[in-house]
């Protein structure tokens, strides 16, 4: 068996190192950026990424999904920081948020992520594709004011972002703008089915050349003309030094006396209750993304989330979910299995420690245009008119749940997109449920499925249709369960029935309600 899985991952071993890297590119400033956002050290956003990656990707029953620092917990951390007092108070809630998450994995708490309807992810991942288009313009173009935000609003109004984008076209630097322009027509041309079809080229992975481009674009500029180089404050930024003794000095552990502080129960609870919900809606995210149509467990990533929280924060890291962002990256730039996630770690573990005067030279904006390329493949046109022709049923729930993300956050946009699409589902239900058929003077009324106390108010609606001196069929023969109320309002109907001379016959209508049971065919005849 071992023998067979070892087989199987070094066999995509081509496809998971380049998409591995890329996954780093992208994460390494996301780590940053959400560190800083949540007001915490900028070394607890690398650590979560480290965590994430070399040990909740083998505890994963995801091959694809990438776990690490999120956007969405960033108001909650910085809060949390605010109310505890300490960063280090913090820790210690991250950490029994971990086994509270640990202990909904076995209670098969992962369920739920199977009950949010299709067009509520891809609604999800359409507005999380416009807000990384939104978010990476200024780091595009160069004006790169807002350092956090790559993934969602956070405390940032939807207003302000757009404003942001206008305040950036002032800003414009000429050695940004020219670095992501080529670094997008080269992703753009790397798509391309005909140099897919290239061998050699079809091993170099497009955005990790995009990087290749921007490094050696401001190396040159620097020497020939500094003018046009990157600035500083542009280009990506480690807080550690290549020495791995200076890596150890900055780990910071729980302080374990914040076990006496009532509100550290409650923190930690509200980081497993959304962690866990945010973790849910990325692996099902990421699902519908995987070329191979592969099916994570959800109770084994509730439970590999919680032992990854656990550890990050014993190690003074951020808490950690399961990211769409990261996993989408992943997917794009070809990973098969969680060989490249962990690789992903593997180089953020490397760099923090050998490597950070390296990759001090890459340019926020190629990274911004690789962000921009994934923010268009979940956001593309044809994916809204794809779902325009689906219909009303479809459309609506998609829609505003993009529209719900863009002006509030991730977890709001998906609960009211939850409660349009459960709308549609009552009402196709409900429509669904009981069919009234005419024939002349003789009606015919089915019931099909489950019969609910939610058709009751068609049920009516259909009896008072029925019009006098004409004959009915009552056929419950295709109902699986028929609720108590609406047994009792056929029942009304027959005893009504006579009394405006209408014949009623009804098939197989008792015994599949759960209150009484009757005899199974009943006929009515009145007499003229």
């Amino acid at each position: 068996m071992i023998h067979k899985h070892a087989q199987f991952y070094l066999r995509h071993l081509k496809d998971d190192v380049p998409a591995g890297l890329v996954v780093f590119l992208v994460a390494l400033p996301l780590c940053l950026g959400i560190a800083l956002a949540s007001g915490a050290p900028l070394f607890s956003g690398l650590i979560a990424g480290l965590v994430g990656g070399l040990v909740v990707s083998w505890l994963s029953g995801s091959q694809l999904a990438v776990s690490g620092p999120a956007a969405g917990l960033t108001v909650i951390v910085f809060n949390a920081i605010e109310t505890l007092g300490s960063f280090q108070g913090l820790l210690v809630a991250g950490i029994l948020g971990g086994m509270i998450q640990l202990a909904l994995g076995y209670l098969r708490a992962g369920i739920i992520g199977a009950f949010f309807p299709v067009a509520v992810i891809k609604g999800m991942l359409a507005a999380i594709g416009l807000i990384l288009i939104i978010k990476q313009i200024p780091h595009a173009t160069g004006y790169d004011a807002s350092y956090e935000g790559d993934e969602s609003y956070m405390r940032e109004t939807a207003e302000s972002s757009f404003l942001e984008i206008f305040e950036a076209v002032n800003g414009i630097s000429p050695s940004s703008m020219t670095i992501s322009m080529v670094a997008l027509l080269i992703l753009i041309i790397w798509e391309m089915s005909w140099v897919k079809r290239q061998a050699l080229l079809k091993l170099i992975p497009g955005p990790l050349l995009a990087v290749v481009w921007g490094v050696a674009y401001n190396l040159v500029a620097t020497q020939l003309s500094p003018t046009w180089a990157v600035k500083a404050t542009h280009l990506v930024s480690l807080p550690v030094s290549g020495k791995p003794s200076d890596f150890i000095d900055n780990f910071i552990f729980p302080d374990f006396s914040y076990l006496a502080n009532p509100q550290v129960y409650v923190v930690a609870a509200t980081l497993a209750i959304i962690a866990s919900l945010e973790t849910l809606l990325s692996l099902e995210a990421t699902d519908k993304l995987d070329p191979l149509k592969r099916l994570a467990p959800t109770n084994r990533e509730l439970k590999a989330q919680g032992v990854g929280n656990i550890i990050s924060g014993l190690l003074g890291g951020l808490p950690i979910t399961a990211v769409i962002v990261r996993s989408a990256a992943n997917i794009n730039a070809g990973g098969k299995t969680r060989v490249a996630c962990f690789i992903h770690g593997l180089c953020l573990l490397l760099s923090v420690m050998f490597f950070a005067h390296f990759l001090n030279t890459i340019p926020l904006a190629c990274l911004s245009a690789i962000l921009l390329h994934t923010g268009y493949k979940l956001a593309k046109p044809a994916l809204f008119k794809e779902y325009y022709q689906k219909g009303m049923s479809q459309l609506l729930p998609f829609v505003i749940t993009i529209v719900v993300i863009l002006l509030t956050d991730l977890l709001i946009g998906m609960a009211i997109g939850m409660v349009i699409g459960l709308f549609f589902v009552i009402k196709a239900n409900y429509h669904a449920a009981i069919t009234l058929i005419q024939d002349g003077s003789h009606y015919t009324l089915l019931l099909n499925k489950d019969v609910s106390f939610l058709n009751k108010a068609l049920l009516r609606k259909f009896i008072l249709h029925i019009q006098d001196n004409s004959t009915v069929t009552i056929d419950a023969s295709k109902a699986k369960f028929i609720d108590h109320d609406i047994l009792e309002t056929l029942e009304d109907f027959l005893a009504t029935a006579p009394d405006d001379n209408i014949s009623v016959d009804v098939i197989d209508l008792y015994g599949k309600e759960t209150m009484k049971k009757h005899q199974s065919i009943v006929v009515v005849r009145p007499t003229s």
